[in-house]
């Protein structure tokens, strides 16, 4: 039943939303957007975006963000909230990058992981992004509209994760993530949801709360 109503979500979604990208501006550049990803933690894709027009002006390979002079990095993204350890992740994740792939960013799971700053949400973002093997972002956006159309009865992004990709096709995971942060953006924030416009509504389980309680 699920993956039928699935079916339909994701219709509905792109019919919508027929560009579907990604809010980090990186051209699909493997470097940039693992760099723009871990950034990307508590910050907006808007200041993100920002900060990255004269971030890789300043630092546009990986060898260059990895030996770093001290400050240097700290500097350019001052704008990013909690940069003193995205400067130190970021140094630490390029210099892994280089050192032990040879700059060239790994596809595999458990590789992606030992990137200093990369956990599963950025590694199924650059997993679907950049090698299109597809991968659930269990963002803040997913967990909270996942949960009210009544997909996943937890707020944890692995319960999620792994819930979602029993239920949407591998090759439809990266534009459905990209469609749910627009959908969430637009239409079903976290304190003020329209459900009056949602067009999703007669699949979601907070509408009919809603409702019921009218």
């Amino acid at each position: 039943m699920n993956k039928e109503k699935a079916k339909k979500i994701i219709k509905l979604l792109k019919k919508k939303y027929p560009d579907a990208v990604c809010g980090l501006e990186s051209e699909k550049d493997p470097f940039k957007l693992l760099v723009m990803a871990i950034l990307s933690a508590q910050t907006t894709d808007k200041i993100v975006n920002k900060v990255a027009k004269t971030l890789f002006a300043h630092f546009p390979t990986p060898e260059s963000i990895a030996y770093s002079e001290p400050g240097e990095l700290e500097k350019e993204i001052k704008a990013i909230g909690l940069y003193n350890s995205k400067a130190k992740n970021l140094r630490l994740a390029c210099k892994r990058l280089v050192e032990v792939y040879g700059g060239i960013l790994p596809s595999d799971m458990k590789e992606l992981l030992t990137l200093p700053g990369v956990g599963r949400k950025v590694a199924n973002l650059l997993r679907g992004d950049i090698f299109s093997l597809g991968g659930i972002v269990a963002d803040t956006h997913c967990i909270r509209i996942c949960g009210r159309l009544g997909f996943v009865d937890s707020k944890n992004p692995v319960i999620v994760e792994r819930t979602m990709d029993k239920l949407i096709p591998t090759e439809k995971q990266s534009d459905f993530c990209h469609r749910i942060v627009l959908f969430g953006r637009e239409i079903c924030g976290a304190k003020k949801p329209l459900c009056d416009e949602c067009f999703l509504g007669e699949y979601c389980m907070y509408n009919a709360t809603i409702n019921n309680k009218k």
